[in-house]
């Protein structure tokens, strides 16, 4: 080793040192603002929403510079990265105005906000969410809803609890088009449906830690960055890469069973109309990592993970009925027989603004306090679907599944998968 990267490495070792005491000491107590669990505030609808972000990825910058947020204002913003936020606000009208925090608890606690949009890693989702709801914030929560099913549950009981209105961002289904062919299904249009088919998605990876660490960035937190998971040395290719790794993400974005499988999965069940329950059994049909598997639920529809990714390449699915067929894509359908496609509404081109009725849909529901269209309940429906492909894929056997219960029925093992645990500090709160 060089003398440069022997230093270079030492004072990568000192910072993750220093991370590992600063969190003992912490202790991170959960942040409530004042008066925050009582009854939910309920703008009216003239006035102008106070958001805030957390979270300033990809993901965030694209809803801030393509897509509308109709009758509000961003107040402020939270990345444990201050770097990300000072790119961001340069790249975003009106960023020189945020108020930036690097801690989002600190944010809750000093900004009087209505909603925050949860714009995070996977696995630092859940607990935000919750610390954000117990703060009186309603959330735009990213998908894949949790890392675990457990903790996606508990978000499911945070949000009744407090009663707050939740809108995961699977923004197919507040698509006028994806709504109308959905119906179809549902209500008969292509006969009993018997089969449905969608993409094979692709596993995640385990990440495997280098021989030597990358030096930390002087504005990131990496603490809290790692979340709930093992408080490592930084990485460079982690920190940019953590939707490829199962410890971070269920599979990863695109091709990935959590990333674009989330979209797919979430259309089956709203198509299905399962929204309050899912498969009770699901099977490999053939041995490996990225096997195909086929799920099926109580009345006997089965749905099998087999297409190519060419062939299913908008993050739909196809309903087979004893009448018909209809393919729902993001944004259009086809069908057979072709009069199926009449009335339909115009296509939602995918790109920018693709996302804004799905964010007018919440910003409604905060006013109104009714159900959003992809609430805690849809949401964490349909990211369990993707965890019992990856459970299922993991065990490598077939699987009985109790949609109701939310256990594996007489197999251990697969139950122990439901949940992790999750490093001190940063434990869920008792729902």
């Amino acid at each position: 080793m060089t003398a440069s990267a022997s230093k270079s490495s030492s004072v990568n070792r000192r910072e993750f040192l220093r991370c590992s005491a600063a969190a003992l000491a912490l202790g991170f107590p959960m942040i409530v603002a004042p008066g925050a669990l009582g009854a939910p505030r309920r703008p009216s609808p003239n006035d102008r929403l106070r958001v805030g972000i957390i979270g300033m990825g990809g993901r965030a910058r694209w809803i801030l510079k393509h897509e509308a947020l109709p009758g509000a204002d961003v107040i402020a913003v939270a990345d444990c990265h201050l770097g990300r936020i000072r790119e961001a606000a340069q790249q975003v009208e009106g960023g020189d105005r945020w108020r930036v925090y690097q801690q989002y608890r600190e944010m809750l606690e000093k900004e009087r906000l209505d909603a925050v949009f949860v714009e995070t890693t996977t696995h630092a989702r859940v607990l935000i969410c919750i610390h954000a709801m117990q703060a009186g914030c309603d959330a735009y929560v990213e998908k894949p809803q949790s890392l675990t099913l457990a903790e996606g549950r508990v978000l499911v009981k945070a949000a009744r609890k407090y009663k707050r209105i939740v809108q995961t961002g699977s923004q197919q289904r507040s698509m006028p088009i994806n709504i109308h062919a959905s119906r179809l299904v549902r209500e008969g249009a292509i006969g009993k449906v018997h089969t449905v088919i969608t993409c094979n998605f692709a596993p995640g990876r385990v990440w495997q830690p280098r021989d030597t660490p990358d030096d930390l960035p002087a504005e990131l937190d990496w603490n809290q960055w790692c979340n709930q998971t093992e408080l490592l040395p930084f990485y460079l290719e982690l920190y940019n890469s953590w939707g490829e790794y199962v410890q971070y993400d269920g599979g990863g974005q695109c091709w990935g069973v959590t990333g674009w499988g989330t979209h797919s999965l979430d259309q089956v069940q709203c198509a299905l109309g399962t929204d309050n329950t899912g498969p009770v059994e699901i099977w490999p049909e053939e041995p490996g990592p990225r096997c195909k598997l086929t799920m099926r639920y109580a009345n006997g529809v089965q749905v099998k993970l087999e297409g190519a990714n060419r062939d299913l390449e908008d993050l739909g699915a196809i309903f087979i009925g004893d009448k018909g067929r209809i393919e729902i894509l993001r944004g259009d359908y086809t069908a057979d027989p072709p009069e199926l496609r009449q009335h339909a509404p115009p296509v939602t081109p995918q790109g920018p603004n693709e996302s804004v009725p799905h964010i007018e849909n919440f910003f409604n529901c905060m006013r109104t306090r009714k159900p959003t269209n992809a609430d805690a309940e849809t949401g964490h429906r349909a990211t369990t679907l993707c965890h019992l492909v990856n459970i299922c894929r993991t065990v490598q056997r077939k699987l009985r599944w109790d949609p109701r219960k939310e256990e594996f029925i007489g197999d251990a093992e697969a139950n122990q998968l439901r949940s992790r645990p999750r490093r001190k500090g940063f434990e869920l709160p008792k729902i």
